[in-house]
Order: C-alpha cells, then sequence, then structure tokens
C-alpha cells in the first residue's frame, strides 16, 4: 500500500483467498482482480452513531477503491459513522479455480458483509455506493436480511437502464462479460414492474443531468416508480456535474450534494 494513502483500521477477511492487491498510487488506487471478499474498516474519532457499507463503482469490471471508496468512507467518519468499504468479486472474472464468478456475486457477498455486521453491537446502518457501487448499493436495500439498513444514499448509478427492457439509449449494446449483464438483468433498481427490485428504506440520489455514461434515465425510472410504490427518495440532479463526480469534481452546483446528503443522513440517524 502507499505510504501516504489512509490505511484502514481493520481489514476483515470474509472468504478464503490471497489478499486483494490494490494497482496504482493514492488517491487513485484501484483494484482488477479481486481475489476474496474484504471489509476495509474506517472507524471514526469517536463513538460511533451509526455503519454505513461503502460500495465504489468501477462498472463491475474493477473496484475505484480510493476515489469512490476510502475518500467516501472518511467523509462518513466526519459524520460520526465507522465505515466499511467492501472489497466484493465481480461477475464472470476468473476465480482463480478454473471456472468465473457467477452473476450475482456481488449480491452474494454483501450479504455476508450484512452477516458479519449483524454480529457486531446494533447501531443504524446505510448503504453507500458511487456509480456501479451505486446499484450494488440499490441491490442492498432490497434484500429481505434480517440486518435491514435505514437508508441508502447512491449517486451517478446504472440502477435500471441497463436491463435489456429498459436501456437508455434504446439499443444500447448488452455489457460483457454475460455475467454482468445478467446481475443488470436480475436486479433492475427502482422499476414499478420489478417489484423485487423496490428498495425497502429511503433513498437519496445525486445525479449528473448531462451523463452520458449513466444517462438520468436511471433516476427518472427510480423516481417514477417509487412515486408510484409510495417509497421514499429525496433525488438531485445537477445540470453540469460530470459522471463520476464522487467527492473530487464540484466546481458546478454539485458541490451542495455532499452537505444535502449529510442533511439527509442525520435525519436518518435521529432517534
Amino acid at each position: 500500500m502507499d505510504q501516504a494513502a489512509p490505511a484502514p483500521t481493520e481489514l476483515i477477511a470474509l472468504s478464503d483467498g490471497l489478499p486483494n492487491q490494490l494497482e496504482g498510487h493514492w488517491p487513485d488506487r484501484h483494484c482488477r482482480q479481486l481475489t476474496r471478499l474484504e471489509l476495509h474498516a474506517y472507524r471514526c474519532a469517536g463513538p460511533a452513531r451509526g455503519r454505513a457499507l461503502v460500495y465504489a463503482g468501477g462498472g463491475y469490471l474493477q473496484l475505484v477503491h480510493d476515489k469512490e471508496g476510502v475518500e467516501v468512507a472518511r467523509w462518513l467518519n466526519a459524520l460520526g459513522l465507522d465505515a466499511y468499504v467492501v472489497m466484493h468479486r465481480l461477475p464472470g472474472q476468473d476465480d482463480g479455480r478454473g471456472g468465473v464468478w457467477p452473476f450475482d456475486q456481488a449480491l452474494q457477498d454483501g450479504l455476508r458483509c450484512l452477516d458479519h455486521l449483524a454480529t457486531l453491537p446494533p447501531l443504524p446502518l446505510l448503504h453507500v455506493g458511487l456509480s456501479s457501487g451505486g446499484h450494488l448499493a440499490g441491490v442492498m436495500a432490497c434484500q429481505p436480511h434480517a440486518l435491514q439498513a435505514c437508508g441508502a444514499v447512491i449517486a451517478y448509478a446504472p440502477l435500471n437502464a441497463n436491463h435489456r427492457r429498459y436501456k437508455a439509449p434504446a439499443g444500447k449494446p448488452d455489457f460483457p462479460p454475460p455475467e454482468k449483464q445478467a446481475f443488470y438483468d436480475a436486479w433492475p433498481i427502482g422499476i414499478a414492474a420489478e417489484p423485487h427490485g423496490l428498495p425497502r428504506m429511503p433513498v437519496f440520489l445525486a445525479y449528473a443531468l448531462h451523463d452520458a455514461i449513466v444517462p438520468i434515465d436511471h433516476a427518472l425510472n427510480f423516481i417514477k416508480a417509487l412515486q408510484q410504490t409510495g417509497g421514499q427518495v429525496d433525488a438531485h440532479v445537477f445540470a453540469d456535474a460530470p459522471h463520476g463526480f464522487a467527492l473530487r469534481e464540484l466546481e458546478g452546483t454539485q458541490a451542495q450534494w455532499p452537505l444535502l446528503a449529510e442533511r439527509w443522513i442525520e435525519a436518518r440517524l435521529a432517534p
């Protein structure tokens, strides 16, 4: 690990396999070949008011570990949350045993993370994900696990319009590998006709209006479905934000999104 990088308080291995190896240098490290499920725990300075599972993006082809994982975790630490950056296996990637990880490997890994957190003293839980990590956060928000979160924070995520029946723009090619497309098809989050993909908790959304990588249709579909079904969504769309703005590219009105999210999180944590 780069000497300048903030070290996790604890690294928790939740499966067999060699330790994951990060590529690049802080603050732009990523992981392309996931060898095991790990939680990188970043704990807040004082007594924690809650916990968050943090899912980095990377298109289910890699994990953008620093920009959408560690930096998000440290932001949440400042709000009084212990944050756990999830390093999950990727669909269709070499499993090191002569096969590939199945289409729902990220979901299975997420459920194992919930199993682990369920063994800890109870605290309010949030799912927090950016880009494809936001899709996974949405998937996790739909699960009937005994440990239920109090909300999900999702930014510029391909929630539903990568599904074969709902694609935007129309005719967009399927995403390789086949297991990745199968995961999007199995879990379109926020489509009223697909009720298994409607979150069981309030959701905060932050999107870029002119995002060519993740069209705004993903957010609009989600908002419409929650309106139809009585769900709770606090949605924000920023005119000049680029895809992947995260906590760095905040030159436009998207500079407000962390503050808006902080207020929303505060309301979720309030007794």
